[in-house]
């Protein structure tokens, strides 16, 4: 199979997975290659998710590797496996890859928690204050720059509908819940919808309010997607230039501790519901 042009976020993960096995056992890229019989350009490209690497020839590498872990080879060999074509692929060529890469990476994640500041969740957004969120970019999108990302983000709601329907924790902090993208009329309608689906059994919605003051991470959203094992786990962070997916151990520590610090001040999810209320009966 030729090499891919532009590898996406979850093929770079697995052959960066693939990388730090190989260094942590000392192997050199021309050792793993005779493991393979392949030419030690071929380990270079699988290690930077250009070329396609089975699940047995995972099994092989990390068995070489002496890696012991049997759940995270697993894990590892599902990744290498999955060529389906999954909904976002519709959207490839006409979106930004990194939007794509956010929706893989939630399709396939066990969990996800999420703190947004100033806009709401994305996975819980309504077309009308999504499209208000795209409207107000610099410089303008074109109508059907904004009519596809809408589109998209819309379907990335299909996490909730799958065999096993995606855990999501989202906390909010009440500047966000105040914000009127779209006007009051689409604010009040985005509001209610929050409050309904809170009633999901597979979505906790909790509220900061702003009289708790500072917290950690406090100047952007943060989306931390749980993998099946802890080794995969990612977070996302949005930027100028694109979002951002970090993956190194260090990093992970650092956002799940920042997450459990927003936990532990937020309102319960019974508070949130009738805090939210409030909001809706004032506008």
């Amino acid at each position: 199979m030729p090499p891919r042009k532009t590898p996406t976020e979850r093929q770079r993960r697995l052959g960066s997975e693939l990388r730090k096995m190989r260094m942590a056992a000392g192997i050199s890229t021309d050792y793993a290659a005779g493991l393979l019989g392949v030419d030690r350009t071929k380990i270079s490209n699988i290690e930077s998710g250009v070329r396609v690497i089975t699940p047995d020839r995972v099994r092989k590498l990390a068995c070489n590797y002496a890696a012991a872990e049997g759940e995270y080879i697993e894990a590892l060999a599902a990744m290498s496996s999955g060529r389906e074509r999954g909904w976002w692929e519709q959207f490839r060529g006409a979106l930004p890859a990194g939007l794509l890469d956010i929706a893989e990476l939630e399709w396939h994640a066990v969990r996800v928690r999420t703190s947004q500041v100033t806009h709401l969740p994305g996975l819980l957004q309504t077309e009308d204050y999504a499209r208000s969120i795209f409207e107000a970019v610099l410089p303008r999108l074109p109508r059907l720059e904004v009519e596809l990302r809408v589109a998209h983000r819309m379907q990335r709601q299909q996490v909730f509908e799958r065999p096993e329907p995606l855990e999501y924790v989202g906390y909010i902090h009440e500047a966000a819940l105040r914000m009127q993208f779209g006007g009051r009329n689409v604010t009040k309608e985005q509001l209610n919808y929050l409050i309904e689906a809170s009633h999901r059994p597979n979505v906790l919605l909790r509220v900061l309010p702003v009289d708790t003051g500072a917290f950690p991470s406090a100047g952007h959203a943060t989306l931390y997607a749980e993998g099946p094992v802890r080794q995969l786990d990612t977070v996302q962070l949005d930027s100028e230039r694109g979002p951002d997916f970090i993956h190194a151990e260090s990093q992970l520590a650092k956002y799940r501790t920042h997450l459990d610090w927003i936990d532990s001040a937020a309102l319960s999810a019974t508070r949130s519901r009738d805090f939210m209320r409030t909001i809706v009966r004032d506008l």
